[in-house]
């Protein structure tokens, strides 16, 4: 393909993806109160646990429909998902050769359920850690929380822990691409694991430390499930490379 015919397809493909987000944020619109029901189902536990008033403020008179706009918008780009990743890797994949589009599948039909795993994991923790840092409010006090804040807070946890369980895939990526070995990475398994216990920490700050581990656990077990491949692949990589050394030597 020439340079103006790689442009026009990705005018089209872009318009595809861009289509496909426009019809997910309408569906998303009409989602909005049930997640905004979903975001205030742990302020109503702070309520019960801490005895105090606590309720989502709206300070603005436009907060309310801009809230309601962003959560359209990320629900549509979660619905479309399917269809703007498609398009991307439409564009991308006439140009790999065999081997690189095997490394590119791969990794993304491993990366995108683990990804949605971890935002299932960061909202499952997300009662506990806001009940931690608001009862550090004086009892006498009213909780009365920035919507467009909390909804930041929520999206930035949710993602966060999403993309920290998707590292382990980088990891065996990189092996792949034979940037690190499977035992450099069983070196740093101390400090791999020092690292995720400080991550779900920061992330995760619940008094009883039980959020923290239900983090920490998954992400050490999938860290080490990442080095297992790279061992295989490593030792397969080696096999072929001696099977091609006897073939010359003859």
């Amino acid at each position: 393909m020439s340079l103006g015919q790689h442009l026009i397809e990705l005018r089209k493909r872009l318009f595809l993806a861009a289509a496909g987000i426009l019809v997910g944020a309408v569906i998303g619109w009409f989602q909005a109160d049930f997640v905004l029901d979903q975001l205030r189902a742990p302020i109503t536990q702070i309520m019960e646990a801490q005895s105090r008033n606590a309720q989502i403020n709206y300070p603005d008179m436009t907060s309310a429909f801009d809230l309601k706009l962003k959560i359209a918008f990320y629900v549509g780009l979660i619905i479309s998902s399917p269809v703007w990743l498609y398009q991307i890797f439409a564009f991308l994949v006439p140009g790999l050769t065999r081997k690189e589009k095997a490394y590119t599948f791969g990794f993304f039909f491993s990366a995108i359920p683990l990804f949605l795993a971890g935002c299932a994991a960061g909202w499952f923790v997300l009662p506990h850690v806001v009940e931690l840092l608001t009862s550090f409010a004086p009892a006498q006090d009213a909780a009365l929380i920035n919507a467009q804040s909390y909804f930041d807070f929520v999206l930035k946890l949710v993602l966060a822990i999403g993309i920290a369980f998707v590292l382990p895939v980088f990891i065996v990526l990189l092996n792949f691409t034979g940037v690190v070995s499977a035992q450099s990475i069983i070196k740093s398994w101390r400090i791999a694991i020092l690292v995720i216990v400080l991550f779900t920490a920061i992330a995760t700050p619940a008094a009883d430390v039980v959020s923290m581990f239900m983090l920490a656990i998954p992400m050490v077990v999938l860290y080490f499930a990442a080095y297992g491949v790279a061992w295989l692949h490593d030792r397969r990589a080696a096999k072929r490379a001696r099977s091609l050394e006897q073939e010359l030597a003859l």
